[in-house]
């Protein structure tokens, strides 16, 4: 199973953060971050650390279509 990963680049301002925690997942480009991979093994905390750390909340962790990420 896999948890889907998407950034939103029309909210993200180019802070880094998620590509500082995850550059596997995550890259900057121009001004805006985007994902390298839109998939990650389920139960990556670490992937959910980034949807949580980003200040525009522009990214989105789902798993089977149920939003699980950023987390409250």
């Amino acid at each position: 199973m896999s948890w889907h990963v998407e950034v939103d680049e029309h909210t993200c301002i180019g802070s880094g953060m998620c590509a500082a925690l995850m550059p596997e997942v995550f890259a900057l480009e121009g001004a805006v971050a985007h994902t390298v991979v839109s998939d990650v093994e389920d139960g990556d905390e670490t992937v959910l650390d980034a949807a949580d750390s980003c200040p525009a909340m522009a990214i989105t962790v789902t798993d089977g279509g149920r939003e699980i990420g950023p987390r409250p």
